[in-house]
């Protein structure tokens, strides 16, 4: 039987190269979102079913606990969630004039959806039968973590904290046998980067801002994704996995 994997806001970006990814690894995937997409209606198609689209606002706690009901019931098991569902502040500001609405709408996606979408599956994981594959959670948090941009500073927060609940389900779940990993994501190219494309191609380019000097693709964090859930991944667990072109190096 093929393994399951959830991919929250799979539907684009990094979220469809993973759903891709894993998908061509042999795992059975459902991309959730608020809307569906012609390229996962398309890989739906190709796959006869084996990727799926489910609707999901991870910020209303009851549509995450409904979904994750609903899959489990209807597959009988998750064996993979990676949370990759976020967003960027709709409009970037100082911090000192940063909003409450602001920062409450990033933080509702982003942080606090992660935390509970995790708490709900990593219940159905424990409710549900061991098998030899251990069940894996993979969080693509970013590079924002530990990096301050102070005309973004609630996507940083809501990064940092991602990190932190890494850490705390790590450390919860590894006597359950679930391992729980993080992924930093660094400078990549997606829509959601599309509008500083050219301050970033004259970091990367010119001034040399990575050590690897070229844009980061979805397909970058969606391979280091599919490693982290290899069932031969089995005595790590809390890692964080920076893929970033070196961008964490510190350097003179």
């Amino acid at each position: 039987m093929k393994k399951l994997a959830i991919v929250t806001g799979g539907t684009r970006g990094i979220g469809f190269g993973i759903v891709k990814k894993l998908y061509s690894e042999g795992f059975k995937v459902i991309a959730l979102s608020r809307n569906n997409t012609k390229e996962i209606e398309d890989l739906n198609k190709e796959s006869n079913g084996d990727v799926d689209f489910k609707s999901l606002d991870i910020s209303d706690l009851k549509s995450i606990n409904s979904i994750v009901k609903s899959i489990t019931e209807e597959h009988g098991r998750i064996d993979v969630l990676v949370n990759n569902a976020g967003v960027a502040p709709r409009e970037r500001n100082n911090i000192l004039e940063m909003t409450p609405e602001s920062y409450d709408f990033v933080m509702d996606i982003n942080l606090k959806g992660t935390f509970f979408m995790t708490q709900a599956v990593a219940n159905a994981m424990i409710d549900q039968e061991k098998t030899e594959f251990p069940s894996k959670i993979v969080n693509v948090s970013s590079m924002s973590a530990y990096t301050s941009s102070t005309n973004r500073g609630e996507y940083c927060i809501s990064k940092a904290g991602i990190s932190m609940v890494t850490t705390l389900f790590a450390d919860r779940l590894a006597e359950e046998g679930i391992m729980v990993y993080e992924v930093r994501p660094g400078i990549i190219k997606t829509d959601m980067t599309s509008t500083v494309e050219s301050k970033y191609d004259t970091l990367i380019k010119e001034e040399g801002i990575l050590p690897i000097r070229r844009w980061g693709k979805p397909e970058d964090i969606a391979n280091v994704v599919n490693l982290l859930c290899s069932p031969e991944m089995t005595y790590s667990t809390g890692d964080v996995i920076n893929v970033d072109g070196g961008f964490h190096i510190r350097r003179l």
